[in-house]
């Protein structure tokens, strides 16, 4: 039997995580589209959008250390139900948004949301190695990677037709009602989703999470293969400004149909077909060997770069979008690759905090990024094209950095 009909058909627990991560990402996606032509529309400015992207980063950078703390000490699976409850209600504000006076509203809400997803995601990840034998680890990483990916090539190709053909407020809806459906999936698992017990001693460092974060951090600092790990997706972080391009190609370059919102749904459904089919063939090519997993990092960055430079001498959509998908391919390998290798190598009473660790590092690299190119677009009178070109050559130092690493760490293990 196919392995991940296999994992699905005999593992009711991760097949209901699995049905939950759908209706919830799919209305993400749905949602994404929306809110940036809305930012175009009602302010004309790619920064509002750049500002947008940095509040989708940043609160998980800022929050992560205590979310990290927080998933190591409490029941992840009632965490994830209340994220996503509190997610769902958050989302419903944005159906007051009307005015170009009301734009902060957007910025509030969406950092709310994603301030609940700080906690939300490493709990999730962190349950995947108590839900899946360690055999079965790369293959759920890499349905759960595929699913996000036609979540985000669904939600962002039919988002951006429902936006301009029946406004964003059915959006803004489908998004609140996927968290909260979410919600109920995930209350319907039974499994152990209490983290180890851990002694831990009396006084205002424990009370406070503060003894648990530096324990953390003295776990990773004596782990020089976790540590490296950790910086494999602050290297694909860099890829944050190249998202704000694709927002404004497809507003200003690639328009379908005169909709800025069909344009820039196409160009994110690109990027969900390539981070689908990304850690697929990889699996079948490479297998699960963990020493085959790191050597496939170095080169995965080059075919990044490779493809963001093809991006940027694009003519046509079609070509756009198939360089979009190379990219987002090989994207996708470095993130799913990294994620096993940590969950194999890291002990369950860390995997929250070193997890959390991992999310703000890849949110600060990628808020920083894209804050860059949305200054160079309004002030600089930089093209999209040009910053699409220079982030292509960018991403050729963590390739070489990946390279230096494994040479010098993994190959004398």
């Amino acid at each position: 039997m196919n392995p991940y009909r296999a994992l699905l058909a005999e593992n009711r627990n991760y097949r209901l995580l699995w049905f939950g991560q759908i209706v919830s990402q799919l209305g993400d996606w749905f949602n994404s589209v929306a809110i940036y032509a809305l930012l175009l529309e009602l302010t004309g400015t790619a920064t509002s959008v750049a500002l947008m992207i940095i509040v989708q980063f940043l609160p998980m950078a800022v929050i992560g250390p205590l979310a990290g703390v927080v998933v190591d000490r409490v029941n992840r699976r009632r965490l994830m139900i209340a994220t996503d409850v509190l997610r769902g209600l958050a989302v419903l504000v944005l159906l007051a948004v009307r005015r170009p006076d009301q734009v902060w509203l957007i910025y509030v809400v969406m950092g709310a949301v994603v301030s609940m997803t700080a906690f939300f995601e490493p709990a999730r990840t962190a349950v995947i190695p108590n839900l899946t034998t360690r055999a079965n680890l790369l293959t759920a990483n890499a349905l759960s990677s595929a699913t996000w990916s036609a979540m985000l090539a669904i939600g962002a190709g039919v988002g951006g037709v429902v936006t301009a053909l029946f406004g964003r407020n059915v959006a803004f809806l489908v998004n609140a009602v996927s968290f909260l459906a979410s919600a109920v999936i995930i209350a319907r698992t039974s499994f152990n989703a209490d983290p180890p017990e851990v002694r831990r001693p009396a006084g205002w460092a424990s009370l406070t999470g503060f003894g648990d974060l530096v324990e953390g951090i003295r776990y990773v600092k004596s782990d020089r293969h976790v540590a490296a790990l950790m910086l494999v997706k602050a290297g694909w972080g860099v890829a944050g400004g190249v998202l704000l391009l694709m927002t404004v190609m497809g507003e200003r370059v690639f328009p379908v149909g005169g909709s800025a919102a069909a344009g820039i749904g196409v160009l994110y459904a690109a990027r969900g077909i390539g981070a689908g089919i990304g850690p697929i063939l990889a699996r079948a090519w490479l297998g699960q060997h963990p020493d085959e997993m790191r050597r496939a990092i170095a080169p995965s960055y080059f075919l990044v770069s490779v493809f963001y430079l093809m991006l940027s001498w694009s003519p046509t959509i079609v070509l756009a979008s198939a360089a979009v998908i190379g990219a987002h391919a090989a994207g996708s390998v470095l993130w799913v690759f990294s994620t096993v290798l940590l969950q194999m190598s890291v002990p369950d009473r860390f995997r929250g905090r070193v997890f959390s660790a991992e999310l703000a590092l890849l949110m600060i690299i990628s808020a920083a990024s894209s804050y860059v190119c949305g200054y160079a677009l309004d002030h600089w009178g930089a093209s999209p094209f040009l910053l699409t070109r220079v982030l292509g050559v960018v991403f050729l130092a963590p390739a070489a950095g990946w390279l230096l690493i494994e040479r010098r760490h993994f190959t004398r293990r």
